[in-house]
Protein backbone atom coordinates (compact mmCIF):
# COMPACT_ATOMS: atom_id res chain seq x y z
CA UNK A 1 0.00 0.00 0.00
CA UNK A 2 1.42 3.01 -1.01
CA UNK A 3 1.95 6.04 1.94
CA UNK A 4 -0.85 8.25 2.03
CA UNK A 5 -0.65 11.02 -0.61
CA UNK A 6 -0.85 13.80 1.78
CA UNK A 7 2.42 12.82 3.87
CA UNK A 8 4.11 12.93 0.35
CA UNK A 9 2.88 16.36 -0.12
CA UNK A 10 4.06 17.53 3.19
CA UNK A 11 7.72 16.10 2.68
CA UNK A 12 7.77 18.07 -0.41
CA UNK A 13 6.87 21.57 0.99
CA UNK A 14 9.13 21.07 3.96
CA UNK A 15 11.83 20.24 0.96
CA UNK A 16 11.03 23.56 -1.16
CA UNK A 17 8.92 22.57 -3.16
CA UNK A 18 11.24 20.16 -4.51
CA UNK A 19 8.85 17.77 -5.70
CA UNK A 20 7.63 19.82 -8.54
CA UNK A 21 11.15 21.54 -9.67
CA UNK A 22 14.23 19.73 -11.12
CA UNK A 23 17.55 20.99 -11.53
CA UNK A 24 17.65 24.25 -9.95
CA UNK A 25 19.24 26.03 -7.09
CA UNK A 26 16.42 27.06 -4.38
CA UNK A 27 16.30 28.96 -1.63
CA UNK A 28 17.19 26.81 1.68
CA UNK A 29 14.48 26.31 4.53
CA UNK A 30 14.73 27.83 7.39
CA UNK A 31 15.25 25.30 9.55
CA UNK A 32 18.58 23.89 7.63
CA UNK A 33 20.42 27.13 7.88
CA UNK A 34 24.17 26.76 9.61
CA UNK A 35 25.89 28.29 12.09
CA UNK A 36 23.81 28.79 15.76
CA UNK A 37 20.52 29.27 15.14
CA UNK A 38 18.86 32.35 17.96
CA UNK A 39 15.42 32.50 18.54
CA UNK A 40 14.47 28.42 18.87
CA UNK A 41 11.75 27.78 20.85
CA UNK A 42 10.80 24.74 22.66
CA UNK A 43 8.03 22.70 20.80
CA UNK A 44 5.21 21.68 22.62
CA UNK A 45 2.52 18.19 21.99
CA UNK A 46 0.33 16.72 23.75
CA UNK A 47 -0.13 13.38 21.28
CA UNK A 48 3.28 12.11 19.72
CA UNK A 49 6.54 13.41 18.72
CA UNK A 50 9.80 12.81 16.71
CA UNK A 51 13.02 14.85 16.95
CA UNK A 52 15.88 14.56 14.31
CA UNK A 53 18.58 15.98 13.09
CA UNK A 54 17.31 17.33 9.58
CA UNK A 55 13.53 18.78 9.00
CA UNK A 56 12.41 16.61 6.12
CA UNK A 57 13.58 13.38 8.65
CA UNK A 58 11.37 14.57 11.69
CA UNK A 59 8.54 15.27 9.14
CA UNK A 60 9.14 11.81 8.02
CA UNK A 61 8.94 10.63 11.82
CA UNK A 62 5.71 12.94 12.56
CA UNK A 63 3.86 11.03 9.50
CA UNK A 64 4.74 7.59 11.06
CA UNK A 65 3.30 8.70 14.15
CA UNK A 66 0.45 10.25 12.84
CA UNK A 67 -0.69 7.13 10.99
CA UNK A 68 -0.51 5.10 14.18
CA UNK A 69 2.68 4.03 13.91
CA UNK A 70 5.21 3.49 17.43
CA UNK A 71 7.99 5.26 18.22
CA UNK A 72 10.48 2.46 16.39
CA UNK A 73 8.53 3.02 13.24
CA UNK A 74 8.90 6.96 12.99
CA UNK A 75 13.00 6.13 14.18
CA UNK A 76 12.89 3.92 10.91
CA UNK A 77 11.38 6.66 8.49
CA UNK A 78 13.82 9.14 10.29
CA UNK A 79 16.86 6.95 9.78
CA UNK A 80 15.71 6.37 5.70
CA UNK A 81 15.62 10.18 5.50
CA UNK A 82 18.99 10.67 7.16
CA UNK A 83 20.84 8.49 5.15
CA UNK A 84 19.33 10.46 1.93
CA UNK A 85 19.90 14.55 3.64
CA UNK A 86 22.40 13.93 5.96
CA UNK A 87 24.15 11.61 4.40
CA UNK A 88 27.84 12.36 6.63
CA UNK A 89 26.78 11.47 9.16
CA UNK A 90 24.67 8.59 9.01
CA UNK A 91 22.97 6.15 7.33
CA UNK A 92 22.48 2.34 6.21
CA UNK A 93 25.83 1.63 5.28
CA UNK A 94 27.09 2.33 9.49
CA UNK A 95 25.74 1.50 12.63
CA UNK A 96 23.95 2.16 15.64
CA UNK A 97 22.38 2.03 19.14
CA UNK A 98 19.07 2.20 20.31
CA UNK A 99 17.32 2.21 23.47
CA UNK A 100 13.66 1.36 23.46
CA UNK A 101 10.82 2.10 26.52
CA UNK A 102 7.36 -0.15 26.01
CA UNK A 103 6.14 1.35 28.99
CA UNK A 104 7.25 -1.89 31.05
CA UNK A 105 11.01 -2.23 30.39
CA UNK A 106 13.91 -0.37 28.74
CA UNK A 107 15.63 -2.40 25.67
CA UNK A 108 19.01 -1.59 24.43
CA UNK A 109 19.87 -2.55 20.77
CA UNK A 110 23.11 -2.94 19.65
CA UNK A 111 23.82 -2.50 16.23
CA UNK A 112 27.34 -1.36 16.22
CA UNK A 113 29.88 -2.01 13.14
CA UNK A 114 31.72 -5.58 13.59
CA UNK A 115 35.77 -5.89 12.53
CA UNK A 116 35.59 -7.97 9.58
CA UNK A 117 36.81 -11.82 10.15
CA UNK A 118 40.28 -11.00 7.99
CA UNK A 119 41.55 -8.02 9.84
CA UNK A 120 44.68 -8.33 12.28
CA UNK A 121 45.55 -6.23 14.71
CA UNK A 122 48.25 -4.28 12.13
CA UNK A 123 45.18 -3.17 10.36
CA UNK A 124 46.49 0.39 10.87
CA UNK A 125 50.04 -0.23 11.13
CA UNK A 126 52.83 1.51 8.86
CA UNK A 127 55.43 -0.66 7.50
CA UNK A 128 57.68 0.84 10.25
CA UNK A 129 55.06 -0.25 13.27
CA UNK A 130 54.16 3.20 14.02
CA UNK A 131 50.17 3.92 13.68
CA UNK A 132 49.20 6.09 10.03
CA UNK A 133 47.64 8.85 9.66
CA UNK A 134 43.93 8.95 10.42
CA UNK A 135 43.29 10.21 6.92
CA UNK A 136 45.45 7.71 5.62
CA UNK A 137 43.17 5.02 7.44
CA UNK A 138 39.91 6.50 6.81
CA UNK A 139 40.05 6.43 3.33
CA UNK A 140 38.78 3.70 0.91
CA UNK A 141 38.06 -0.33 2.00
CA UNK A 142 40.64 -0.37 4.85
CA UNK A 143 38.29 1.18 7.54
CA UNK A 144 34.77 -0.23 6.61
CA UNK A 145 33.02 -2.02 9.24
CA UNK A 146 30.42 -4.82 8.54
CA UNK A 147 27.29 -2.20 8.94
CA UNK A 148 24.79 -3.10 11.64
CA UNK A 149 22.30 -0.07 11.85
CA UNK A 150 19.73 -2.21 10.04
CA UNK A 151 19.87 -5.39 11.80
CA UNK A 152 19.40 -3.50 14.95
CA UNK A 153 16.19 -1.68 13.45
CA UNK A 154 14.61 -5.07 12.22
CA UNK A 155 15.08 -6.15 15.50
CA UNK A 156 13.65 -3.46 17.25
CA UNK A 157 10.73 -3.31 14.73
CA UNK A 158 9.84 -7.31 15.31
CA UNK A 159 9.35 -6.54 18.45
CA UNK A 160 8.07 -2.63 18.63
CA UNK A 161 7.11 -1.80 15.68
CA UNK A 162 2.93 -1.35 14.47
CA UNK A 163 3.20 -0.44 10.62
CA UNK A 164 4.38 -2.84 8.11
CA UNK A 165 8.04 -2.67 7.48
CA UNK A 166 7.76 -1.48 3.67
CA UNK A 167 5.79 1.49 4.21
CA UNK A 168 8.40 3.14 6.73
CA UNK A 169 10.52 3.30 3.09
CA UNK A 170 8.18 5.51 1.34
CA UNK A 171 8.65 9.05 2.65
CA UNK A 172 12.54 8.37 1.62
CA UNK A 173 12.07 6.76 -1.58
CA UNK A 174 9.73 9.36 -2.51
CA UNK A 175 12.48 11.87 -1.65
CA UNK A 176 15.09 10.37 -3.31
CA UNK A 177 13.10 9.69 -6.35
CA UNK A 178 11.84 13.55 -6.61
CA UNK A 179 14.73 15.64 -5.01
CA UNK A 180 15.47 17.71 -1.76
CA UNK A 181 17.38 20.98 -1.87
CA UNK A 182 20.42 21.64 -0.67
CA UNK A 183 21.61 22.52 2.40
CA UNK A 184 23.70 24.74 4.12
CA UNK A 185 25.28 22.77 5.92
CA UNK A 186 25.55 19.50 3.16
CA UNK A 187 26.89 22.73 0.89
CA UNK A 188 29.00 23.80 3.92
CA UNK A 189 30.61 20.02 4.54
CA UNK A 190 31.22 18.81 1.14
CA UNK A 191 33.07 22.22 0.58
CA UNK A 192 35.83 21.48 3.24
CA UNK A 193 36.22 17.98 2.27
CA UNK A 194 39.40 17.30 -0.26
CA UNK A 195 38.35 13.46 -0.75
CA UNK A 196 35.45 13.45 -2.32
CA UNK A 197 36.41 14.59 -5.89
CA UNK A 198 38.65 11.60 -6.11
CA UNK A 199 35.73 9.12 -5.09
CA UNK A 200 34.11 8.86 -8.84
CA UNK A 201 30.49 7.92 -7.39
CA UNK A 202 31.03 10.41 -4.58
CA UNK A 203 31.99 13.29 -7.07
CA UNK A 204 29.00 12.55 -9.55
CA UNK A 205 26.72 12.97 -6.63
CA UNK A 206 27.92 16.08 -4.87
CA UNK A 207 29.95 18.09 -7.23
CA UNK A 208 28.44 20.14 -10.25
CA UNK A 209 29.90 19.95 -13.82
CA UNK A 210 32.31 22.32 -13.51
CA UNK A 211 33.57 19.96 -10.06
CA UNK A 212 32.99 22.48 -7.68
CA UNK A 213 30.27 21.58 -4.45
CA UNK A 214 26.59 21.41 -5.43
CA UNK A 215 24.91 25.08 -4.49
CA UNK A 216 22.39 25.51 -1.62
CA UNK A 217 19.36 25.07 -2.67
CA UNK A 218 19.81 22.97 -5.53
CA UNK A 219 17.37 19.96 -5.75
CA UNK A 220 19.29 16.65 -5.41
CA UNK A 221 17.66 13.32 -6.49
CA UNK A 222 19.29 9.87 -6.02
CA UNK A 223 17.29 7.27 -7.74
CA UNK A 224 20.24 4.31 -6.95
CA UNK A 225 19.17 5.21 -3.34
CA UNK A 226 15.65 4.99 -4.07
CA UNK A 227 16.10 1.65 -5.72
CA UNK A 228 18.24 0.55 -2.98
CA UNK A 229 14.83 1.18 -0.28
CA UNK A 230 12.88 -0.01 -2.13
CA UNK A 231 14.48 -3.13 -2.55
CA UNK A 232 14.51 -3.04 1.39
CA UNK A 233 10.98 -2.56 1.78
CA UNK A 234 10.04 -5.39 -0.36
CA UNK A 235 12.77 -7.99 0.22
CA UNK A 236 13.56 -6.78 4.23
CA UNK A 237 17.22 -6.34 5.54
CA UNK A 238 18.64 -9.74 3.89
CA UNK A 239 18.48 -8.01 0.71
CA UNK A 240 21.17 -5.40 2.18
CA UNK A 241 23.04 -8.00 3.57
CA UNK A 242 23.16 -10.80 0.77
CA UNK A 243 22.37 -10.54 -3.16
CA UNK A 244 23.47 -7.54 -5.60
CA UNK A 245 23.81 -5.12 -2.61
CA UNK A 246 26.13 -6.68 -0.74
CA UNK A 247 28.21 -7.80 -3.72
CA UNK A 248 28.56 -4.30 -4.44
CA UNK A 249 29.57 -3.31 -1.43
CA UNK A 250 32.27 -5.98 -0.90
CA UNK A 251 33.73 -5.28 -4.12
CA UNK A 252 33.61 -1.69 -3.51
CA UNK A 253 35.71 -2.05 -0.12
CA UNK A 254 38.09 -4.97 -1.85
CA UNK A 255 38.75 -2.82 -4.83
CA UNK A 256 39.70 0.40 -3.54
CA UNK A 257 43.29 1.53 -3.35
CA UNK A 258 43.58 1.38 0.49
CA UNK A 259 41.72 -2.36 0.43
CA UNK A 260 39.68 -3.58 3.39
CA UNK A 261 38.65 -7.10 4.15
CA UNK A 262 35.41 -7.25 3.97
CA UNK A 263 33.36 -10.21 2.48
CA UNK A 264 30.00 -11.41 1.67
CA UNK A 265 30.87 -13.84 4.74
CA UNK A 266 31.28 -11.27 6.89
CA UNK A 267 27.82 -9.02 6.07
CA UNK A 268 25.79 -12.56 6.05
CA UNK A 269 27.13 -13.72 9.40
CA UNK A 270 26.46 -9.82 11.10
CA UNK A 271 23.77 -9.98 13.62
CA UNK A 272 22.52 -7.15 15.94
CA UNK A 273 22.45 -7.85 19.53
CA UNK A 274 19.78 -6.90 22.73
CA UNK A 275 21.75 -6.34 25.57
CA UNK A 276 21.31 -4.95 28.98
CA UNK A 277 20.82 -1.23 29.89
CA UNK A 278 23.44 0.62 32.47
CA UNK A 279 21.03 2.36 34.65
CA UNK A 280 21.90 3.96 37.47
CA UNK A 281 20.56 6.84 39.99
CA UNK A 282 21.30 10.54 39.75
CA UNK A 283 18.89 12.58 42.59
CA UNK A 284 15.43 12.09 42.09
CA UNK A 285 16.28 10.27 38.81
CA UNK A 286 17.04 7.39 36.98
CA UNK A 287 19.67 7.71 34.00
CA UNK A 288 19.60 4.61 30.96
CA UNK A 289 22.30 4.47 29.02
CA UNK A 290 24.10 2.44 26.24
CA UNK A 291 26.08 -0.74 27.82
CA UNK A 292 29.67 -1.53 25.65
CA UNK A 293 30.81 -1.82 22.95
CA UNK A 294 29.17 2.00 23.99
CA UNK A 295 31.10 3.67 26.56
CA UNK A 296 28.18 6.50 26.28
CA UNK A 297 25.68 5.28 28.98
CA UNK A 298 29.08 4.23 31.80
CA UNK A 299 30.68 7.90 31.31
CA UNK A 300 27.16 9.55 31.54
CA UNK A 301 26.72 7.67 34.34
CA UNK A 302 30.34 7.65 36.24
CA UNK A 303 30.25 11.36 35.52
CA UNK A 304 26.72 12.23 37.40
CA UNK A 305 27.48 9.82 40.33
CA UNK A 306 30.82 11.40 40.92
CA UNK A 307 28.79 15.09 40.39
CA UNK A 308 25.85 13.40 43.22
CA UNK A 309 28.43 12.66 45.57
CA UNK A 310 30.29 15.67 45.56
CA UNK A 311 27.14 17.18 46.33
CA UNK A 312 26.53 15.46 49.40
CA UNK A 313 29.50 15.95 50.93
CA UNK A 314 29.15 19.62 50.16
CA UNK A 315 26.09 22.02 50.03
CA UNK A 316 28.36 24.35 47.59
CA UNK A 317 28.88 21.95 45.10
CA UNK A 318 25.45 21.34 44.85
CA UNK A 319 24.57 22.11 40.83
CA UNK A 320 20.76 22.62 41.66
CA UNK A 321 22.53 25.92 43.41
CA UNK A 322 24.94 26.85 40.86
CA UNK A 323 22.21 27.84 37.89
CA UNK A 324 23.82 29.29 34.58
CA UNK A 325 23.89 33.01 34.51
CA UNK A 326 22.22 35.31 31.58
CA UNK A 327 25.22 36.73 29.44
CA UNK A 328 24.85 38.70 25.94
CA UNK A 329 25.88 35.57 24.02
CA UNK A 330 23.77 33.34 21.49
CA UNK A 331 22.83 30.91 24.05
CA UNK A 332 21.70 33.52 26.52
CA UNK A 333 22.77 31.56 29.25
CA UNK A 334 26.15 30.32 30.55
CA UNK A 335 27.55 27.97 32.76
CA UNK A 336 28.86 29.44 36.34
CA UNK A 337 32.77 28.61 36.57
CA UNK A 338 32.11 26.07 39.51
CA UNK A 339 29.85 24.53 37.45
CA UNK A 340 32.33 24.00 34.64
CA UNK A 341 35.03 23.03 37.26
CA UNK A 342 33.15 20.45 38.62
CA UNK A 343 31.65 18.78 35.56
CA UNK A 344 34.95 19.08 33.64
CA UNK A 345 36.61 17.37 36.80
CA UNK A 346 34.19 14.20 36.83
CA UNK A 347 34.27 14.11 33.11
CA UNK A 348 38.25 13.97 33.80
CA UNK A 349 37.62 10.67 35.90
CA UNK A 350 35.29 8.96 33.50
CA UNK A 351 37.52 9.58 30.52
CA UNK A 352 40.44 7.92 32.39
CA UNK A 353 38.45 5.02 33.28
CA UNK A 354 36.98 5.12 29.82
CA UNK A 355 40.86 4.69 27.91
CA UNK A 356 41.54 1.69 30.61
CA UNK A 357 38.70 -0.50 30.89
CA UNK A 358 36.25 0.07 28.45
CA UNK A 359 35.96 -1.95 25.06
CA UNK A 360 33.83 -4.47 23.26
CA UNK A 361 32.56 -6.59 26.09
CA UNK A 362 32.12 -9.71 24.45
CA UNK A 363 35.97 -9.57 23.80
CA UNK A 364 37.37 -7.86 27.00
CA UNK A 365 36.14 -8.35 30.69
CA UNK A 366 34.81 -4.93 31.25
CA UNK A 367 33.54 -4.38 35.29
CA UNK A 368 30.43 -2.41 33.90
CA UNK A 369 28.77 -2.75 37.77
CA UNK A 370 31.89 -1.84 39.41
CA UNK A 371 32.73 1.29 37.15
CA UNK A 372 28.96 3.05 38.30
CA UNK A 373 29.39 1.15 41.91
CA UNK A 374 27.95 4.48 44.05
CA UNK A 375 30.96 4.14 46.58
CA UNK A 376 33.58 3.83 43.87
CA UNK A 377 32.26 6.74 42.42
CA UNK A 378 32.24 8.35 45.83
CA UNK A 379 35.84 7.56 46.19
CA UNK A 380 36.44 8.95 42.98
CA UNK A 381 34.97 12.25 43.50
CA UNK A 382 37.44 12.96 46.20
CA UNK A 383 40.31 13.18 44.12
CA UNK A 384 38.44 16.30 42.95
CA UNK A 385 39.73 19.66 45.00
CA UNK A 386 39.74 22.96 44.58
CA UNK A 387 42.47 23.51 41.25
CA UNK A 388 42.39 21.11 38.47
CA UNK A 389 43.88 17.81 38.27
CA UNK A 390 44.49 18.38 34.77
CA UNK A 391 44.59 14.75 33.93
CA UNK A 392 43.30 11.88 35.86
CA UNK A 393 44.59 8.64 36.19
CA UNK A 394 42.09 5.39 36.18
CA UNK A 395 40.62 4.23 39.23
CA UNK A 396 40.69 0.51 40.23
CA UNK A 397 36.70 -0.66 40.56
CA UNK A 398 36.08 -3.85 42.53
CA UNK A 399 36.67 -6.91 40.17
CA UNK A 400 38.68 -4.58 37.65
CA UNK A 401 42.41 -6.08 36.28
CA UNK A 402 45.37 -3.70 35.11
CA UNK A 403 46.74 -6.14 33.05
CA UNK A 404 45.48 -3.79 30.19
CA UNK A 405 47.16 -1.07 28.74
CA UNK A 406 44.88 2.30 28.68
CA UNK A 407 43.84 3.35 24.97
CA UNK A 408 45.57 6.39 24.39
CA UNK A 409 43.83 6.89 20.13
CA UNK A 410 43.17 10.64 19.32
CA UNK A 411 39.38 11.38 20.36
CA UNK A 412 37.06 12.21 17.04
CA UNK A 413 33.64 13.99 16.33
CA UNK A 414 31.05 12.35 14.43
CA UNK A 415 27.26 10.84 14.19
CA UNK A 416 23.47 12.22 14.36
CA UNK A 417 20.83 11.11 16.87
CA UNK A 418 17.02 10.74 16.90
CA UNK A 419 14.51 10.72 19.76
CA UNK A 420 10.29 9.84 19.32
CA UNK A 421 7.94 9.30 21.53
CA UNK A 422 4.45 7.82 20.35
CA UNK A 423 0.85 8.02 21.22
CA UNK A 424 1.13 5.04 23.62
CA UNK A 425 4.41 6.73 25.67
CA UNK A 426 6.50 4.30 24.52
CA UNK A 427 9.51 6.50 23.45
CA UNK A 428 13.07 5.52 21.94
CA UNK A 429 16.37 7.17 21.89
CA UNK A 430 18.99 6.28 19.03
CA UNK A 431 22.33 7.54 18.14
CA UNK A 432 23.58 6.61 14.68
CA UNK A 433 26.29 6.93 12.49
CA UNK A 434 29.10 6.12 9.49
CA UNK A 435 31.58 7.48 11.73
CA UNK A 436 33.76 10.94 10.27
CA UNK A 437 31.66 12.93 7.90
CA UNK A 438 31.27 10.72 4.70
CA UNK A 439 32.76 7.96 6.26
CA UNK A 440 35.25 5.87 4.12
CA UNK A 441 34.17 8.01 1.22
CA UNK A 442 33.05 4.92 -0.67
CA UNK A 443 29.23 5.19 -2.15
CA UNK A 444 27.51 2.37 -3.24
CA UNK A 445 24.07 1.92 -4.45
CA UNK A 446 23.77 5.90 -3.51
CA UNK A 447 24.47 5.23 0.21
CA UNK A 448 28.46 5.67 1.96
CA UNK A 449 30.00 3.10 3.99
CA UNK A 450 31.29 3.83 7.31
CA UNK A 451 34.88 4.00 8.94
CA UNK A 452 34.48 2.82 12.00
CA UNK A 453 37.02 0.66 12.01
CA UNK A 454 39.16 3.47 13.17
CA UNK A 455 37.07 3.90 16.40
CA UNK A 456 39.81 1.06 17.32
CA UNK A 457 43.10 1.76 18.63
CA UNK A 458 45.75 1.59 15.96
CA UNK A 459 48.13 0.52 18.70
CA UNK A 460 47.40 -3.24 19.65
CA UNK A 461 49.72 -3.20 22.79
CA UNK A 462 51.87 -0.88 25.36
CA UNK A 463 54.53 -2.00 27.71
CA UNK A 464 53.54 -5.40 26.39
CA UNK A 465 50.19 -5.04 28.02
CA UNK A 466 47.47 -5.12 25.55
CA UNK A 467 44.81 -2.36 25.11
CA UNK A 468 40.98 -3.31 25.45
CA UNK A 469 40.33 -1.61 22.35
CA UNK A 470 42.61 -3.03 19.79
CA UNK A 471 41.76 -4.24 16.63
CA UNK A 472 40.08 -8.05 16.26
CA UNK A 473 38.42 -10.08 13.82
CA UNK A 474 34.89 -10.00 14.66
CA UNK A 475 34.66 -7.62 17.68
CA UNK A 476 32.95 -4.06 17.73
CA UNK A 477 34.86 -0.78 18.31
CA UNK A 478 34.54 0.87 21.30
CA UNK A 479 31.88 4.09 21.04
CA UNK A 480 31.54 7.20 22.51
CA UNK A 481 27.15 7.11 21.31
CA UNK A 482 24.87 8.02 24.66
CA UNK A 483 21.50 7.40 23.54
CA UNK A 484 19.80 8.37 26.89
CA UNK A 485 16.35 7.70 28.75
CA UNK A 486 15.45 9.46 31.95
CA UNK A 487 12.76 8.46 34.87
CA UNK A 488 11.21 9.29 37.88
CA UNK A 489 12.85 6.86 40.28
CA UNK A 490 9.71 7.89 42.89
CA UNK A 491 7.18 6.96 39.83
CA UNK A 492 9.00 5.13 37.51
CA UNK A 493 7.40 7.61 34.33
CA UNK A 494 9.40 9.00 31.44
CA UNK A 495 11.35 11.96 31.83
CA UNK A 496 12.84 12.31 28.74
CA UNK A 497 14.77 11.05 25.64
CA UNK A 498 17.91 12.43 24.27
CA UNK A 499 21.31 12.49 23.17
CA UNK A 500 23.94 14.24 20.29
CA UNK A 501 26.16 13.31 17.78
CA UNK A 502 29.96 14.26 18.48
CA UNK A 503 31.91 11.63 18.52
CA UNK A 504 34.08 11.45 22.29
CA UNK A 505 32.83 14.67 22.97
CA UNK A 506 28.88 13.21 23.07
CA UNK A 507 29.27 12.20 26.89
CA UNK A 508 30.15 15.73 27.52
CA UNK A 509 27.07 17.46 25.47
CA UNK A 510 24.77 14.60 27.30
CA UNK A 511 26.16 15.56 30.38
CA UNK A 512 25.08 19.15 30.02
CA UNK A 513 21.64 18.70 28.89
CA UNK A 514 21.19 16.73 31.42
CA UNK A 515 22.06 18.83 34.54
CA UNK A 516 20.28 22.00 32.09
CA UNK A 517 17.33 19.82 32.22
CA UNK A 518 17.51 18.51 35.85
CA UNK A 519 18.71 20.74 38.11
CA UNK A 520 18.51 23.75 36.56
CA UNK A 521 15.01 23.25 35.66
CA UNK A 522 15.87 24.61 32.03
CA UNK A 523 13.70 23.31 29.08
CA UNK A 524 14.86 21.25 26.01
CA UNK A 525 15.64 24.07 24.02
CA UNK A 526 16.99 26.14 26.40
CA UNK A 527 19.09 22.22 27.51
CA UNK A 528 20.15 22.09 23.81
CA UNK A 529 21.41 25.85 23.34
CA UNK A 530 23.80 26.03 26.36
CA UNK A 531 26.95 26.52 25.39
CA UNK A 532 29.27 23.21 25.27
CA UNK A 533 31.71 22.75 28.02
CA UNK A 534 33.92 19.45 29.22
CA UNK A 535 36.92 17.59 29.59
CA UNK A 536 37.98 14.43 27.82
CA UNK A 537 41.30 14.47 30.07
CA UNK A 538 42.98 16.50 28.64
CA UNK A 539 42.38 20.80 28.09
CA UNK A 540 38.87 21.95 29.51
CA UNK A 541 37.25 22.28 26.55
CA UNK A 542 34.74 25.60 26.28
CA UNK A 543 32.61 26.49 23.33
CA UNK A 544 34.46 29.13 21.18
CA UNK A 545 32.30 32.30 20.74
CA UNK A 546 29.74 30.91 23.66
CA UNK A 547 32.15 31.05 26.48
CA UNK A 548 32.88 34.83 28.32
CA UNK A 549 36.45 35.89 29.02
CA UNK A 550 35.10 35.56 32.60
CA UNK A 551 34.77 32.04 32.27
CA UNK A 552 37.67 31.45 30.88
CA UNK A 553 39.72 33.70 33.48
CA UNK A 554 38.29 31.98 35.82
CA UNK A 555 38.97 28.73 34.99
CA UNK A 556 42.94 29.50 34.66
CA UNK A 557 43.26 30.45 37.98
CA UNK A 558 41.93 27.48 39.23
CA UNK A 559 44.48 25.63 37.18
CA UNK A 560 42.77 24.80 34.13
CA UNK A 561 44.27 24.80 30.53
CA UNK A 562 41.29 26.35 28.83
CA UNK A 563 40.49 25.24 25.31
CA UNK A 564 38.08 27.75 23.37
CA UNK A 565 36.61 24.81 20.16
CA UNK A 566 34.36 24.60 17.84
CA UNK A 567 31.52 22.10 19.12
CA UNK A 568 29.64 21.37 16.97
CA UNK A 569 26.60 19.30 19.06
CA UNK A 570 23.40 17.88 17.78
CA UNK A 571 21.24 17.55 20.48
CA UNK A 572 17.54 16.24 20.18
CA UNK A 573 15.30 15.95 23.29
CA UNK A 574 11.97 15.56 24.29
CA UNK A 575 10.81 15.83 27.72
CA UNK A 576 7.58 15.19 29.43
CA UNK A 577 5.38 17.69 30.50
CA UNK A 578 2.45 18.32 32.52
CA UNK A 579 0.69 18.51 29.37
CA UNK A 580 2.38 16.39 27.15
CA UNK A 581 5.43 17.20 25.43
CA UNK A 582 8.25 19.50 24.88
CA UNK A 583 10.96 19.09 22.53
CA UNK A 584 14.06 21.12 21.36
CA UNK A 585 16.50 20.83 18.99
CA UNK A 586 20.41 21.63 18.89
CA UNK A 587 20.86 25.35 17.66
CA UNK A 588 24.07 24.64 15.97
CA UNK A 589 22.50 21.93 13.20
CA UNK A 590 19.35 22.04 11.15
CA UNK A 591 17.72 19.37 12.79
CA UNK A 592 13.49 20.15 14.88
CA UNK A 593 11.22 18.71 16.81
CA UNK A 594 7.99 18.05 15.77
CA UNK A 595 5.01 16.73 17.11
CA UNK A 596 0.82 16.58 17.99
Amino acid sequence: MKFPTPVIAALCLIAVSSCARADQALPAPPEAQSGYRSGLQPVRASQHMAAAANPLASEAGRAMLRAGGSAIDAAIAMQMVLTLVEPQSSGIGGGGFILYWDGKQVQAYDGRETAPAGVTQTLFLQPDGTPMPFRAAQIGGRSVGVPGVLRALQMAHEQHGKLPWRELFEPAIALAREGFPVSERLHALVSEDPFIASSPAMARYFLDDHGKPLAVGTVLRNPELANTFEQLAEQGVDAFYSGEIAQAMVAQVRGHANAGQLSLEDLRQYQAKARTPVCGPYKAWQICGMPPPSSGGIGVLQTLGILEALQRGSAQHDLAKQPPREVASAAGLEPTPLAVHLVAEAERLAFADRAQYLADSDYVPVPVEALIDPAYLAKRATLIGEHSMKRARPGTPQGASLALAPDRSPLRISTSHLSAVDDSGQALAMTTSVEAAFGAHLMVKGFLLNNQLTDFSFIAQENGRPVANRVEPGKRPLSAMAPTLVFARDSGELVASLGSPGGSQIIGYVNKALVGLLDWKLNPQQAANLPNFGSRNGATEVEAEQASPALIRQLAAWGHEVTPLTMTSGMQIIQRTASGWSGGADPRREGVALGD
